[in-house]
């Protein structure tokens, strides 16, 4: 997603607890951006665009964003701090599809990072659909930093996320320091319906949020059991019952061999 991860990581951490519900107002935009923006994983995708669909929403980038204090909360979103080296597409769009061997792949879409100017290229991201055997499903990741000390807000605590649906969850945990993880990390969890009342046919996502401790450096998966896009009850109906991986397979994703060189050059 060139585009779309950015306003996911941003978007699904400030405007869950505002009214009206921005998701669903963005949802024609990002359908659109994507469709003009769907690209094959050798090609390159340009940054442009983005900016124009951001403008007609009359929406911020996620810099901007994480001066927002979300409604009826005291938490605020966590800011960011610029990467300390830059990321490709093509490193992203590579390490997201390592993490699927054997998998085909289509709609692979991607964005570099931008550490001399983080105000516009701070995150960076991929994004693809996936066919695993199992049914279709969009899967995509998006790589920042955090500024330290780290403080409750984006990826970091889910006091300030409402539950819609009698199924929509969120749980953070903590991992210890290892090898691996020196320092330790924040793992947030979340599960959310696509619409609100969720119905039989609803889609959903499933949220992966870890966060290094020492560095800042965080990784957001997001999985869904459809091929993504849209809003609310335009969202694609569901292709399978759960995610391509648990929670289990993808924390140890993401902090694991593959996704190593992304947070040493993210944090």
């Amino acid at each position: 997603m060139p585009f779309e991860a950015d306003l996911a990581h941003a978007l699904d951490r400030t405007t869950d607890s505002l009214e009206p519900d921005l998701t669903a107002l963005l949802g024609g935009a990002v359908k659109r951006g994507r469709s003009r923006r769907r690209r094959r994983a050798a090609g390159v995708v340009a940054g442009v665009g983005a900016c124009a669909v951001i403008a007609a929403a009359g929406l911020m980038l996620p810099g901007v964003l994480a001066g927002i204090r979300p409604a009826g909360s005291d938490l605020e979103p966590a800011a960011q701090a610029a990467p300390r080296s830059a990321i490709t597409d093509t490193q992203m769009i590579q390490a997201l599809e390592m993490t699927f061997p054997g998998g085909r792949f289509s709609e692979v879409t991607g964005q570099s990072n931008n550490p001399s100017d983080p105000s516009g290229g701070a995150v960076a991201n991929a994004g693809l659909v996936l066919d695993d055997g199992q049914g279709a499903a969009y899967v995509g990741i998006s790589a920042v930093r955090l500024k330290l000390p780290l403080r409750d807000g984006d990826g970091l605590s889910c006091k300030w996320k409402p539950k819609r649906d009698a199924a929509d969850t969120c749980t953070l945990r903590e991992l210890p320091s290892s090898a691996e993880i020196p320092g330790g990390a924040l793992v947030m969890s979340e599960q959310n319906a696509a619409e609100h009342p969720a119905r039989a046919d609803t889609a959903r996502r499933w949220t992966i949020t870890v966060t290094l401790k020492s560095t800042g450096a965080q990784l957001q998966m997001v999985q869904w059991n459809s091929t993504g896009g849209g809003a609310g009850a335009d969202t694609p109906k569901p292709t399978r019952a759960a995610p391509p991986l648990s929670e289990q397979q993808a924390v140890a994703v993401l902090t694991g061999a593959t996704w190593a060189p992304i947070l040493a050059a993210v944090g």
